[in-house]
């Protein structure tokens, strides 16, 4: 059996420092790479916990007026076009998410997903205004 001081040897400790150096390295950068997936995997998780407190809850109630999504108009809906359609008259509520309305142009009842409603809203209540004539400036 040849020694690892024997020069004819070939286990001499030139050969073997650059194996457990290299394995040293290894072994470090798997554990870097762990916590790293540890780490990322904790964030995730907790984006996810806040993006979800802050979906609003849509509760509507039979009888109340909501707005319906335009979806046609998703990708180009011009400037100044409105997205919603409406109002509409919630008819019944079903236990999965979906909603029946009732148009109040045309009477016609559909079903729809409940995260294309919004809540009605009526306009500003404007008062009268005073018209005033103006009068040229006098220079």
């Amino acid at each position: 059996m040849k020694f690892p001081d024997e020069p004819d040897s070939l286990c001499t400790l030139s050969i073997i420092e650059p194996i457990v150096q290299e394995v040293f390295e290894l072994d470090c950068q798997s554990k870097l790479e762990e916590d790293f997936l540890d780490n990322l995997e904790i964030e995730d998780k907790e984006t996810k916990v806040f993006h979800v407190a802050r979906i609003l809850k849509k509760n509507f109630t039979v009888g109340q007026k909501v707005l319906l999504q335009h979806s046609k108009l998703k990708f180009f809906p011009g400037k100044l076009r409105s997205r919603w359609l409406g109002p509409h008259v919630i008819t019944k509520i079903f236990a999965n998410g979906a909603v029946e309305i009732q148009s109040l142009k045309t009477n016609n009842t559909f079903k729809v997903n409940d995260h294309q409603l919004k809540e009605y809203r009526k306009g500003f209540h404007t008062e009268p205004v005073e018209i005033m004539d103006l009068e040229d400036p006098i220079f």
